[in-house]
């Protein structure tokens, strides 16, 4: 008759069981494999997957018991750092649909929103477009591998310990909002620069030729040269958007 201790069934369960917690945490909060069209069946097992796989890069996990408050703060802890790891890709994601508001703003297509049943909430033409490309590009690019190694060596960087709020204090997270809006910008400068000069040059026009109706005529060549300049810039996100996870995925490894 087999018989084990609860020492030993604490010896097998904890090794798996932080880093899928660590893991369901990220996969919860992070897009793409987010979203509400995944199901949690999924997610769930993509986190076990992930935590069994991994355990030779791993360092030794701590045997707690589970029905002390230290297990509960160790719970704590993972899903603090895996919400956080999948904000911080977010985030780049962010800065991706931002710069489609602006260049759509630019373009004069801000007007025609629609609802998002993914968010959950109003999204542009431009910056859906943009959110789409992006996705598909986190893919092409091994993103999910980049944020499944960050992963990995986050349990080097922030091991398993009592202290859940300890690691909020020194990475700061919500100072990398900034992200958003330089990330965005600078995607974005190349084409709202481009449909700047196009609007001064319609200005000099209706200066010169009062005669046109510059409602009639600036409104199909700014949308225009706005497609020409998105089919032009589109196959160039990859830099900025690679270069921002990596950066960003960096504080973790």
């Amino acid at each position: 008759m087999l018989t084990f201790t609860e020492a030993q069934v604490l010896a097998w369960v904890t090794p798996l069981l932080w880093p899928f917690l660590r893991a369901l945490a990220l996969l919860s909060a992070l897009p793409v494999l987010g979203t509400r069209t995944v199901p949690m069946r999924v997610r769930i097992g993509l986190a076990a997957f992930i935590a069994l796989a991994a355990q030779a890069s791993l360092p030794a996990m701590p045997a707690v018991a589970l029905d002390s408050p230290l297990a509960f703060m160790l719970v704590l802890q993972q899903v603090v750092i895996g919400v956080t790891l999948g904000f911080a890709v977010r985030l780049v994601f962010a800065a991706v649909e931002f710069a489609g508001e602006l260049i759509g703003l630019q373009m004069g297509l801000n007007f025609a929103g629609f609802f998002d049943p993914v968010s959950a909430g109003t999204a542009t033409a431009t910056s859906r477009l943009f959110g789409t490309t992006v996705a598909w590009l986190f893919i092409v690019v091994n993103g999910h591998l980049l944020v499944i190694a960050a992963l990995a060596q986050s349990f080097t960087v922030f091991p398993v310990a009592p202290e859940p709020f300890a690691f909020l204090h020194q990475m700061q997270p919500q100072r990398w909002g900034a992200e958003i809006f330089s990330t965005g910008l600078w995607i974005a400068l190349p084409l709202v620069t481009m449909l700047l000069f196009v609007n001064i040059v319609l200005g000099v026009i209706t200066r010169v030729a009062p005669q046109i109706n510059i409602f009639a005529v600036g409104f199909p060549v700014t949308l225009g040269m706005g497609l020409l300049g998105l089919a032009l810039t589109l196959p160039l996100m990859q830099q900025p958007f690679t270069m921002t996870l990596e950066r960003l995925l960096e504080h973790f490894g």
